[in-house]
C-alpha cells in the first residue's frame, strides 16, 4: 500500500536516555468515546489518543449527531455529550474508518442495534481485511449485513436484536467487543467464549458506564443489558499505550548504555505479553509507581540495555502481544540465539501481512529470518542496513524497522511510513528526544 513518507533511521550515535510520556492507549480511546457517545449525560475523557484511527471514531459519532467538545488544542482531552443507546441519527454519508480495524469492527456492533441503515468503509488496506468474523455474530443477533464477500464497504441495517451464545473460533478482542456492544441493544443476555483470553478493556470500561459484566472462572463473559448507559460522575482517564511504549523499550534494550523511563504505561495483564516476552529474552525492565486508574493498572517502566537472547515464544503469550510482534522480530534479529514464534497466524491479517512484510524488510537489512505459516524462525546476529525497505503503509512495520535501524551498521530508508499518524503521530519527535537517530527524509 502506497501512503508516502520515508523515514531515515539509524544507527544510534550513543545510548538512549531520558524520561518520556507516551500518548494515550489507542484501544481504550476508541472504547471510551464509543461508550460516552451511547451514554445518557456528558463524559469527560483525558489522555485520548489524537491519532487518525481514534479521530475516525470521533468523526463517525459526530456524523450521527453526537456533540464533541475538544478541551485543548492537541485533542487529548474532550467532552462527549452522549445521546443514549437509541439517540444516534442516520448518517447522511458513508462512515469511513480509514485504516482502523478496531474502529470498523466495534462500530459494526454499535450500528447493529440502530433503527436505520448505514454504510461503512475504510481505506484500501482495511478493505482487504476480513469482516465476516464480526458480520456473522451480529447477523445471528438480528442485524442485516450485506457486501461483497463480507469485505468493506458494507451496508448494515440495524434492528431489534436478541442475545446469543457466541463461541469465537479466534482469539480476538475486536470480535468480542463487537458482540458485547451489540449486546447492549439485545432483549436478553449475551455470552461470549474465546479460545484464549484477549484484552478486556471493554469488560472493564462498561461498568464505569453502569453496565455490569460478569466473567466466569472459565472465561465466559456474560452481559445482561440494563437498557441504558450512564455517563460517569468522574472523568475517564486513559493510560499511556503499552503498544507504543514497546518500541522504546525494545530500542533501549538493544542500544548499548541506554537508560530510559516510560511514564504511566497501561499494565493490563492481557496487554503485557510483550513485556513477558522481552523479559524472557533477558530484557531489563523494572516497574515503578504502580497505581490504579479507573479499572486499569498503570506504572512507570525503567528500561536498561541488556544483551538479549532468542526464545521459543510461549503460545499463551501470543494474544497478549499480537500488536507488538513486529518490533519483537526486530529485537530477535539483533539477539543471540534462535527466536521461534508459532500459533500467530493472526499477524497475516493485520494492516499488512506482518509476517511476510517484516520478513522481507529484515532480510533486506541482513537478518536471518524464515517465514512459517503461523510465525517465524529468526537466527539472531547483526544488521548491515544500507537498504531501502517498504513498510507497506503499516505503521507498526515502519516503527519496528526504525527501532531495528538503531543497531544497524548503516542507515535504513523506510518508505510508505506516513501511516505512523494513524496510531502514534508523535513517534518521531519522542524517539529523537531519547536519542534515537531518526528523521523524515524531507526534513
Amino acid at each position: 500500500m502506497n501512503v508516502g513518507g520515508t523515514l531515515v533511521a539509524g544507527p544510534a550515535k550513543s545510548g538512549l536516555s531520558g524520561v518520556v510520556s507516551i500518548p494515550g492507549d489507542k484501544s481504550m480511546s476508541h472504547r471510551a468515546i464509543m461508550l460516552a457517545a451511547l451514554a445518557d449525560g456528558t463524559t469527560e475523557i483525558h489522555g485520548f489518543l489524537p491519532g487518525e484511527d481514534c479521530l475516525a471514531t470521533a468523526t463517525m459519532f459526530t456524523q450521527m449527531g453526537v456533540t464533541i467538545d475538544w478541551l485543548n488544542d492537541d485533542k487529548t482531552s474532550l467532552r462527549v455529550h452522549g445521546v443514549g443507546l437509541h439517540g444516534l441519527k442516520k448518517p447522511e454519508t458513508t462512515l469511513d474508518a480509514g485504516n482502523s480495524g478496531t474502529c470498523v469492527r466495534l462500530m459494526m456492533g454499535v450500528l447493529a442495534g440502530q433503527a436505520f441503515e448505514s454504510h461503512i468503509t475504510g481505506d484500501a488496506s482495511l478493505q482487504a481485511r476480513p469482516m465476516q468474523r464480526v458480520a456473522d455474530p451480529i447477523r445471528q443477533m438480528g442485524a442485516s449485513v450485506t457486501g461483497n464477500d463480507d469485505l468493506l464497504p458494507l451496508t448494515i441495517q440495524g434492528g431489534k436484536l436478541k442475545g446469543i451464545q457466541h463461541i469465537s473460533k479466534i482469539a480476538s478482542a475486536q470480535v468480542k467487543s463487537c458482540v458485547l456492544l451489540a449486546a447492549l441493544f439485545a432483549e436478553n443476555e449475551t455470552t461470549v467464549s474465546e479460545p484464549r483470553p484477549t484484552r478486556d478493556h471493554t469488560e472493564r470500561m462498561l461498568p464505569l458506564f453502569g453496565q455490569p459484566v460478569r466473567v466466569d472462572r472459565n472465561g465466559v463473559i456474560h452481559l445482561l443489558p440494563t437498557g441504558k448507559l450512564t455517563a460517569p460522575n468522574e472523568p475517564v482517564y486513559i493510560p499511556a499505550d503499552p503498544s507504543s511504549a514497546t518500541f522504546f523499550a525494545v530500542a533501549a534494550s538493544l542500544v548499548k548504555h541506554s537508560d530510559i523511563t516510560l511514564q504511566r504505561i497501561g499494565m493490563n495483564p492481557l496487554r503485557n505479553g510483550w513485556k513477558r516476552i522481552l523479559s524472557d529474552m533477558n530484557g531489563d525492565m523494572c516497574l515503578q509507581h504502580e497505581v490504579l486508574v479507573g479499572q486499569e493498572s498503570v506504572a512507570d517502566i525503567h528500561v536498561l540495555y541488556r544483551d538479549l537472547h532468542g526464545i521459543a515464544v510461549n503460545p499463551a503469550d501470543v494474544p497478549d502481544a499480537i500488536d507488538e510482534f513486529p518490533v519483537l522480530f526486530a529485537a530477535a534479529s539483533l539477539s543471540d540465539g534462535v527466536f521461534i514464534l508459532s500459533e500467530a497466524e493472526e499477524l497475516r491479517v493485520k494492516e499488512s501481512d506482518r509476517i511476510a512484510v517484516m520478513a522481507a524488510a529484515l532480510q533486506a537489512a541482513g537478518a536471518n529470518i524464515e517465514e512459517k505459516p503461523d510465525g517465524v524462525k529468526i537466527i539472531g546476529g547483526k544488521l548491515h542496513g544500507d537498504c531501502t525497505i517498504n513498510a507497506c503503509g503499516d505503521h507498526r512495520i515502519a516503527m519496528a524497522m526504525a527501532v531495528a535501524a538503531q543497531c544497524a551498521e548503516i542507515e535504513i530508508h523506510i518508505e510508505n511510513s506516513a501511516s505512523i499518524a494513524t496510531s502514534f503521530p508523535d513517534f518521531v519527535p519522542l524517539a529523537q528526544s531519547l536519542g534515537m537517530n531518526i528523521h523524515w527524509a524531507d526534513c
